[in-house]
């Protein structure tokens, strides 16, 4: 069964356009090479840039050292949008996760996320798990956030479609 619910906006979608099926939104979520990470700073100035994240669960990780400017920048507002797509205009599918950024400190967790690391990108993203997150062969260290989706919207091109979904729970009440 779908976690989430489809529903097609017409204002933004072409005329006979049909919602994105949560599967395919899903299936870019968990193939994405790179996303664009949206962080707010204390002044209220947008941060963005782009990471590498794994999708496990139907939440949305990633993960930042420390002193970098994304990590301070959610220690004030854990409030972040994630995006992923095709620089192109006619095709391709892009997608926005919006919610909130939280801390993953569980060894568990971390130990499951290592491995999901791991096996998406071929080896090449190694981590060791710590008590606070992972830590890299060359000794750095990277806090672990997990962003559950408060919002999903999927950009379709070329037949142009603008769908959102709600929580499966959501749609039937």
């Amino acid at each position: 069964m779908d976690t989430f619910v489809p529903r097609l906006d017409e204002r933004f979608s072409d005329p006979g356009a049909r919602a994105t099926p949560w599967a395919v939104t899903r299936r870019a979520l968990e193939e994405a090479q790179l996303f664009w990470l949206t962080t707010v700073r204390s002044d209220g100035r947008p941060h963005v840039t782009p990471l590498v994240a794994v999708w496990l669960d139907e939440v949305l990780h990633f993960s930042t050292g420390p002193d970098e400017q994304k990590a301070v920048n959610l220690a004030g507002n854990p409030h972040v949008v994630l995006t992923t797509g095709r620089n192109e205009w006619d095709r391709g599918l892009d997608v926005t996760v919006e919610g909130e950024a939280r801390r993953v400190t569980g060894r568990a967790a971390l130990e499951r996320l290592a491995t999901a690391w791991a096996a998406k990108w071929d080896g090449q993203w190694r981590y060791r798990v710590t008590d606070t997150g992972f830590a890299h062969d060359g000794g750095g260290r990277a806090l672990v956030f997990a962003v559950g989706p408060a919002k999903v919207l999927a950009f379709a091109k070329g037949d142009f479609s603008q769908t959102s979904y709600v929580p499966a729970a959501a749609a039937g009440s």
